[in-house]
């Protein structure tokens, strides 16, 4: 299972693909297939079924998962898509994802 560096609700940015240069909120991360779920990118349409007797079946907009190397977090300090790096303290127990251009913590 590969470590990946996107949590869920971090603010990303999609740096490639058709919804290039927008920002959504990670919604659910897939760490197995190396995707993630951003609320209002990558948008499908689902057919839905109808579920009682005389509704009609409706056409469901929801989002797909994009894959981790399409995005990048932004960091919430300078407010730029940047990379991710990590800072552990000197008595080595705990480990901050920080930002690479500001050094803030992500």
């Amino acid at each position: 299972m590969p470590q990946l560096k996107i949590k869920k609700g971090d603010t990303v940015k999609v740096i490639s693909g058709k919804d290039r240069g927008k920002q959504g909120k990670v919604l659910r991360v897939y760490p197995d297939a190396g995707r993630v779920l951003i609320e209002d990118i990558g948008l499908r349409i689902k057919h839905r079924r109808p579920r009682k007797q005389g509704e009609k079946g409706q056409r469901v907009t929801v989002p797909g998962p994009v894959h981790v190397s399409n995005v990048m977090v932004v960091c919430s300090k300078c407010g730029k898509a940047t990379r991710t790096g990590y800072h552990v303290d000197q008595d080595a127990k705990t480990k901050a994802r920080v930002c690479k251009q500001c050094g803030a913590n992500l």
